[in-house]
């Protein structure tokens, strides 16, 4: 008996050995698979919303494979997740800024692809859009990071993302001795002063998108996101507007916001877009620059019916739109796979009136974007949206990845014709 055991003891002290010679003592430890804990570090815990963000998992075990998720709540409660299945590298440390990951929510390499491509759980990713509470009742929203490794969650860390930088203020208008309805958003008080920003949204009514107005005001600029219709105060749809209406709401900043002699920039989103062109063509002088997001060339009629500009009580209605009355640069911006209207050629026909009028004329249109290219980046966008006359959904074009490197490109180039 004793033989026996001494001769098992000596096959499995030779098998030992061999493994140790051939594979090294790693390839037989009985250490755990997967790693126990991990670390996340970022380059930026607090941040804009518009602004990137480094992430690092260190600590892993080389080329172990991990989960790497971002998640936040939106304004209705919903959750909303992005999902990234990466290996380490041979330190054991995983990049997202240069690793290509195995699968998720998004494909290739991108370090802010977690932000973008969150998808809510309970909601079709394609009609929903993420919007936490607005700037005004929450000037920043938090996003939280975690590493799952065999199915076990071993780091987790928060991040904060800010609409509305410290000091910076909002004021609803509601017509008043101004005339103006909508909201304004003011930077903190020791910020460098850069040129005001009328906005104007599209046929979604109301003040157009107030987390862009925050984060524009946070890098300097006085906003006035103005309602045209679909508030309290202006007409219920988008019907005989009247042109003078914008005019007095660029000369109310002008007056109580302008610095030095640049006037104010305007920019117009879809249905929003006709009346920028328009405001500049009808008043010389009266703004700078404009920014046009999937824009029209032409004015196109009322929503639902009707007419939709107006200047003496009489209709406007021009094709194209002049644009030899804009003082400064025009910068127009599409996805080639808007399927709303052509704004890619509209964008286009835009950029070429720069030979005729020997001014800044610059179209971008983005391959794989649709209708919903318009304003911030790192912030999930929708493919389709409601309309709000059927209630059905309208299909806007595009992927979400193709809308997400829209933005990414498109919003830093607007801050520069901006000033920002």
């Amino acid at each position: 008996m004793g033989v026996k055991v001494l001769e098992v003891w000596r096959s499995c002290a030779v098998a030992m050995a061999c493994c140790l010679a051939l594979s090294g003592a790693g390839a037989c430890s009985s250490g755990p698979e997967h790693s126990a804990r991990a670390r996340i570090q970022v380059d930026r815990p607090e941040s804009l919303a518009d602004e990137a963000v480094r992430i690092r998992v260190s600590g892993l075990h080389p080329h172990e494979e991990v989960t790497v998720t971002a998640g936040s709540v939106d304004r209705q409660d919903v959750r909303w997740t992005g999902r990234a299945v990466v290996t380490a590298d041979d330190a054991g440390t995983v990049d997202l800024d240069r690793a290509r990951i195995g699968s998720g929510t998004y494909h290739g390499v991108d370090g802010m692809g977690l932000f973008w491509s969150m998808r809510p759980d309970q909601k079709d990713a394609d009609k929903a859009a993420f919007f936490p509470k607005v700037p005004e009742q929450q000037a920043s929203y938090n996003v939280t990071l975690a590493v799952t490794a065999g199915g076990k969650q071993i780091a987790t860390r928060s991040l904060t993302r800010t609409w509305m930088s410290k000091g910076a203020t909002y004021q609803a208008l509601s017509g008043g001795r101004n005339g103006v309805y909508g909201a304004l958003y003011l930077p903190p008080p020791h910020s460098p002063r850069r040129a005001p920003v009328l906005t104007i949204g599209g046929s979604e009514g109301g003040s157009g998108n107030p987390y862009a107005a925050a984060l524009l005001a946070s890098h300097g600029h006085p906003v006035l996101a103005l309602c045209y219709f679909g508030c309290p105060g202006r007409p219920e749809s988008l019907e005989n507007i009247k042109l003078e209406y914008f005019a007095t709401a660029v000369r109310f900043l002008d007056r109580n916001y302008s610095t030095g002699t640049r006037r104010p920039a305007v920019i117009g989103v879809s249905r929003g877009t006709e009346a920028a062109q328009l405001l500049a063509h009808s008043y010389p002088g009266l703004v700078s620059d404009l920014v046009l997001y999937a824009p029209s060339r032409n004015t196109t009629p009322g929503y639902p019916h009707g007419v939709a500009w107006t200047r003496d009580d009489k209709p406007v209605d021009l094709y194209p739109i002049p644009l030899d009355h804009v003082n400064g640069g025009v910068l127009a911006i599409a996805g080639d796979e808007d399927r709303l209207w052509p704004s890619a050629e509209a964008a286009r026909d835009i950029e070429r009136d720069h030979a005729r009028q020997g001014a800044l004329r610059e179209a971008l249109v983005y391959k794989n974007a649709g209708h919903h290219i318009g304003w911030y980046p790192y912030s999930p966008t929708a493919r389709y949206a409601k309309n709000p006359i059927s209630n059905g959904y309208m299909d806007l074009g595009g992927t979400t990845a193709g809308n997400a490197r829209a933005q990414e490109d498109g919003w830093p180039r607007v801050l520069r014709l901006l000033g920002g």
